[in-house]
């Protein structure tokens, strides 16, 4: 890890050396999910911009920006590189100049939750540790799955037994060892962090692993570079736990301080309603080390979290570049899923569709002006949950097999 700096606490701004932590700060505790800061006055001099597009159409392409030796093996699935869709038709729905819609769902596992995955199961094999285990609603845990099946790792996913059944199937196809906790994700989260200590599992749980976040910004990077090294005036991101959002801003940070753009894009972090907590603190300019607990209740389990793992930095994300938090009802997530797949061919899962919803609201309270230009970030694939998806549109046609049958239903429709 030598290009690493050190890992520094967002909270007290305590500096340690890159092998002195594993988890969280210290002296913070849980909150004090760390930052991997690298020396950007070396990378300078021997990470070239134009070498990048030489790489992999991965994660991996920016592998020299990435906490791994040269060297270093990496999961063989094709993470990352995703598609970046320009949108006209979502532009003139939301009146705003321009959307582009990053296709997240096209991971190997159908969720953004794959680059985290990578990102940790490579430090794995960099650290020659062969159980990896996290805490997930879901697509945390199917990419973590996934990503150890490719590579012969163990994987034991601590899951909400609420959770949606595909996802769960999911998570059994791929051989992982899947412990349905009768609780909350916070309850399984808590649960899968105290058994990595206990039995030295290599633990994966979001934010709490500050590599988790190394992963997400690749996000930021693919973007820049899809644009020619160019950013939107705003990214819009669903958020739960706020590593997602957090991932974000790490990635446009690193290519500020390397000079590759010339600034960070305004962050609109969106929240379920009945999921808030995030919202809620940076609405009343509550800090992240005094927020508390909320019973989180929403459809869009992806981002259900009653107690952001990340608030720290989920709430600097959108604080240091001056942009909002909005929240949307689970009426209005239901609502985006159908939509946004009728405006762009994108089939999203809840907490995706929950990103075109914020936008739309962001746009109605001001906080994206309709001459700028727009990234939504979608994370999940449709099918990850298909029930919700048969709830936001109903059911089909039923007809006989006769013509007049179907013209009867045509006309009724």
């Amino acid at each position: 890890m030598a290009k690493i700096k050190e890992l520094r606490c967002p909270l007290c701004d305590r500096a340690y050396a890159p092998d002195a932590v594993q988890y969280t700060c210290p002296a913070c505790g849980e909150v004090g999910t760390l930052d991997v800061l690298y020396d950007y006055e070396a990378l300078k001099t021997t990470v070239d911009r134009a070498a990048v597009a030489e790489g992999p159409n991965s994660m991996w392409r920016y592998k020299s920006l990435l906490p791994l030796e040269s060297g270093s093996a990496v999961p063989p699935l094709r993470v990352g590189w995703t598609p970046f869709y320009d949108a006209p038709r979502v532009a003139a729905e939301l009146g705003v100049a321009r959307v582009w819609l990053k296709d997240d769902g096209q991971n190997p596992t159908g969720s953004f939750k794959d680059r985290a995955s990578a990102m940790v199961v490579a430090r794995a094999m960099e650290l020659g540790i062969e159980t990896i285990s996290t805490a997930s609603t879901g697509n945390a845990a199917a990419a973590l799955a996934g990503v150890c099946a490719s590579v012969g790792k163990t994987p034991i996913i601590f899951v909400p037994a609420s959770a949606p059944e595909a996802k769960i199937a999911q998570l059994l196809v791929y051989g992982a060892t899947v412990l349905l906790v009768n609780g909350t994700y916070d309850q399984a989260f808590d649960l899968c962090t105290q058994m990595c200590l206990a039995e030295g599992w290599y633990c994966r749980n979001t934010a709490m692993n500050p590599f988790t976040t190394e992963g997400k910004k690749t996000s930021a990077f693919e973007i820049a570079e899809q644009l020619g090294w160019n950013v939107p005036d705003v990214v819009v991101v669903s958020v739960g736990d706020g590593n997602i959002i957090a991932g974000v801003y790490k990635g446009f940070y690193d290519l500020f301080q390397l000079g590759w753009i010339d600034r960070i894009p305004r962050l609109i972090g969106v929240q379920a309603a009945g999921s808030a907590a995030l919202y809620h603190a940076w609405k009343d300019g509550i800090r992240a080390e005094d927020m508390q607990p909320i019973d989180a209740q929403t459809l869009a389990d992806s981002i259900s979290a009653g107690l952001p793992r990340d608030r720290a930095k989920g709430l600097r994300a959108v604080r240091q570049t001056q942009g909002a938090y909005v929240s949307v009802t689970d009426e209005a997530i239901l609502a985006a899923i159908p939509r946004l797949a009728q405006l762009s061919g994108v089939f999203a899962e809840p907490a995706c569709a929950a990103a075109f919803a914020g936008a739309a609201q962001a746009r109605r309270e001001g906080h994206i002006l309709p001459t700028e230009s727009v990234a939504l970030l979608l994370t999940g694939n449709g099918l990850k949950d298909i029930r919700r998806a048969q709830q936001s549109v109903g059911a089909g046609l039923l007809v006989e097999p006769t013509l007049e049958s179907v013209k009867s239903a045509l006309t009724r429709r």
